[in-house]
């Protein structure tokens, strides 16, 4: 039933009403129905409206709280504390302090009103908690499967992820790679170990160069498809570092030359999913979330 509350807030002057007004604008509050009763009978007066996105009504018993009557939450408190240091003349604007309820803050006089804008310091608070992947592969078994065409640049995928396995923690035992002539074989050997279920997770690893093969696109759509229908119906998480690219040099830059190395990030993402799915699967049996 409750729809929204509203702030009503009395400034002393014409002039201040309307640098309020600028000020409010400046910094991207949405603006309302305002309202202009000086030509009415009703008597002089005139309101300006503004929207936020969340508001708050706080009750306080015992001794208030030493912070500003109207406090305005914001993202980024260094450049909005630049904005208003610019639009301020007279007005004093206070240095940002720390607080002792865990934020930021600066306050800002004008014609009677004590303006206060606060940043919460702790980037997750009010957020959901999520559950994240650990970056260690202690325990855990892969397959790799690298495609031999192209091989000066998936030999380089191929070091990149064994690099991102053994420094994670995985033991060289419990990494398999398998080579097939190209991409297109990469997606059926990758389903192939997917289906002993001996491994955590497949690393796919090839290159398309759109200059050597007219049908560049209708292999990289199938690869794509293959790996991903086989990731979707064995449940083992498929990291995805087959290379599509127009010329060799990009190639190279994402093999390790410029761009980081492919490989390696398929590798990492590799573990994380492993993570994920343990932790998910250990939820589920605790019952979490029922």
């Amino acid at each position: 039933m409750i729809k929204g509350v509203t702030r009503v807030a009395a400034v002393q002057t014409e002039e201040s009403f309307n640098r309020l007004t600028t000020l409010f604008s400046a910094l991207g509050f949405e603006p309302g129905k305002g309202w202009d009763e000086t030509a009415s009978g009703n008597g002089p007066g005139k309101g300006a409206a503004f929207l936020a996105p969340l508001g708050n009504i706080e009750f306080v018993t015992g001794r208030l709280p030493a912070v500003p009557e109207l406090l305005v939450e914001v993202t980024a408190l260094d450049n909005v504390h630049a904005i208003v240091s610019k639009w301020a003349t007279a007005e004093t604007v206070s240095v940002t302090t720390e607080t002792h309820w865990k934020s930021r803050m600066f306050t800002v006089e004008l014609g009677g009103l004590h303006l206060g804008f606060w940043e919460n310091t702790d980037p997750f608070k009010g957020q959901h908690s999520a559950i994240e992947g650990d970056l260690s592969a202690e325990g855990m078994r892969f397959g790799i499967v690298t495609a031999r065409w192209n091989a000066v640049i998936t030999d380089r995928l191929l070091q990149g992820s064994l690099d991102g396995l053994l420094r994670s923690g995985a033991k060289k035992a419990d990494i398999e790679i398998v080579r097939v002539p190209g991409a297109w074989e990469v997606a059926s050997a990758a389903r192939t170990l997917a289906d002993t279920k001996r491994f955590d997770a497949i690393i796919t690893l090839g290159c398309l160069i759109r200059g050597e093969t007219a049908h560049y696109e209708a292999i990289y759509n199938e690869v794509a498809r293959g790996i991903g229908q086989s990731q979707q119906e064995t449940g083992i998480p498929h990291a995805f570092g087959v290379l599509t690219c127009e010329t060799l040099e990009q190639a190279l830059n994402r093999a390790g030359v410029k761009a980081g190395n492919k490989g390696f990030e398929a590798a990492i993402a590799a573990i994380e999913m492993v993570s994920i799915q343990q932790k998910l699967k250990a939820g589920s049996r605790s019952g979490i979330g029922k």
